[in-house]
């Protein structure tokens, strides 16, 4: 099974040194029943990246947590065992965590299958974001605007063997 992981790149940088993204449960973002019922596809590309930006999402969190680390979103692919990923079936409709999963134990770094990152015209947007996101979440139509303008950024794609150049963006 697919997952994705919201990180920032502080959070790359530790997993790359630990080579452990998380030491469990770790929240990720996949293809999950209540997803699908909210997207309303069959076709799973279009679910993975419905996932995908449900991460980046949860990546802009972290952000406005950690107000030192450059404003790009950082979300991880990984493989898991069938099983190793498992929703809430009490949230399972709650909007705020729509294709949210638990992963069991840690996963290791070498399981990724890539890495998205945002690119660096995208900072300004992401800051943004993060700023409003409280806002956002209190209802202001303004602030969730400047919040889905990071959402019009598309996240890049980098190969694992990548992931020493994008912790470097961090320093």
């Amino acid at each position: 099974m697919r997952v994705y992981v919201p990180l920032t790149l502080p959070g790359l940088a530790e997993a790359s040194k630990t080579g452990e993204l998380g030491t469990g449960p770790l929240v990720a973002y996949a293809v999950t029943p209540a997803l699908r019922e909210w997207y309303l596809s069959d076709d799973i590309e279009e679910l993975e990246y419905a996932a995908l930006n449900r991460a980046a999402l949860a990546s802009l969190r972290l952000l406005a947590a950690e107000p030192g680390a450059v404003r790009r979103r950082v979300v991880v692919a990984v493989d898991v065992p069938d099983g190793a990923a498992v929703a809430d079936p009490d949230r399972g409709l709650d909007p705020s965590a729509l294709g949210e999963v638990r992963v069991a134990g840690g996963v290791a770094l070498a399981k990724a299958a890539a890495v998205h990152v945002d690119a660096g015209d995208a900072e300004a947007d992401v800051a943004a974001a993060a700023e409003a996101l409280e806002a956002a979440d209190g209802g202001d139509d303004d602030a969730q605007f400047v919040v889905d303008g990071a959402g019009d950024h598309e996240l890049l794609w980098y190969a694992t063997q990548e992931i020493p150049t994008l912790v470097g963006l961090g320093d």
